[in-house]
């Protein structure tokens, strides 16, 4: 009686229960992956294309990194470098354009090192790079023109102004950039600017001018003073001293454009107009016209009252000072 229960419960609950239920997770799993290839947006034979791209993929990134390890590329680069040079594409002349003002011997100084080199082996950024250190030059383009030539196209910047600084003379552009090579007496027409740092100032100093046009023909120079102001130099020998601040200084230079327009302050003998007061216009006269500064009227006040009055210079007296020069 016994045994036959332990048969029964071995037929029902021993190994035949448990191999029943292994025998039925391979199935729930089964249909689980099923379920997630059919959630794809793809079929079964477009999942075993990508799949064999994404290997092809990952072979070929294997063998391209071990190509570069071993030097292959750089090998088959310089081959192809040698054969294109034997085959006549080598640099052999050099051409600069677009320059103006500079000496053009410093752009061939870099530009002939890639004489001899092959016309698929240049290095035009490095090239490009170099001649942009050069002080003139504003952008450069460099190129090759088939078979045998290096084309060099220069930008050169625009000289605004001659830089005065510790006895020195300097073209420099609207960025203050120092330019070199180039004679600043060959360019007299230019203002003058005096002082440290006056150079990065010049955007400023034509800003400055731009609020009085009529008088930007009129300048001479300026002089940076303490890092804060303007000393205007006109053409005629007068200073006018600005104050601090550039919409101050601008007011005060349309101010004294309006009185100039009015009454002519230029021109007529006066050393100094000086405008750091707003409520002061002050005038220096020359020794011995009378008797030094010439006193202080308000900013405001008609420039009639500021000034000497203007006489009438005698017919003869004009006649000999033409005659002497």
């Amino acid at each position: 009686m016994n045994m036959a229960t332990i048969r029964r419960n071995n037929g029902r609950g021993g190994r035949g229960g448990i191999s029943g239920n292994v025998a039925k997770r391979p199935s729930r799993r089964k249909g689980l992956v099923a379920r997630l290839a059919a959630s794809l947006p793809f079929d079964e034979n477009q999942l075993h294309k990508l799949t064999t791209w994404a290997l092809g993929l990952v072979f070929i990134a294997i063998l391209w990194f071990a190509a570069l390890f071993f030097g292959v590329p750089a090998m088959l680069w310089s081959e192809a470098s040698d054969l294109a040079r034997h085959a006549g594409l080598q640099v052999a002349k050099v051409e600069v354009h677009g320059t103006e003002h500079m000496d053009e011997l410093p752009v061939y100084n870099q530009a002939i090192k890639q004489v001899d080199h092959s016309m698929i082996d240049l290095d035009l950024v490095g090239l490009r790079g170099e001649i942009m250190k050069l002080g003139w030059v504003e952008d450069a383009r460099i190129s090759r023109r088939l078979p045998d030539t290096l084309v060099v196209d220069i930008v050169e910047r625009r000289p605004v102004a001659i830089w005065q600084h510790e006895g020195q003379l300097s073209l420099i552009d609207a960025k203050g950039v120092v330019l070199n090579g180039v004679d600043p007496r060959t360019m007299a027409h230019l203002p003058l600017v005096v002082g440290p740092d006056a150079n990065h100032q010049t955007a400023a100093l034509g800003k400055l001018m731009d609020a009085a046009p009529a008088l930007k023909p009129m300048l001479a120079g300026a002089t940076w003073v303490g890092n804060r102001r303007w000393d205007l130099q006109f053409q005629s020998g007068e200073t006018l001293a600005l104050p601090e601040g550039d919409s101050e200084a601008a007011a005060a230079l349309v101010n004294f454009a309006r009185m100039d327009g009015v009454d002519r302050l230029l021109g007529r003998g006066i050393v100094r107009f000086d405008m750091r007061d707003p409520a002061r216009f002050v005038l220096r006269l020359p020794p011995g016209r009378s008797g030094g500064d010439a006193g202080a009227v308000p900013a405001a006040a008609e420039g009639t009252g500021a000034l000497p009055p203007r006489q009438p210079e005698d017919p003869a007296a004009a006649a000999k000072r033409d005659t002497q020069g």
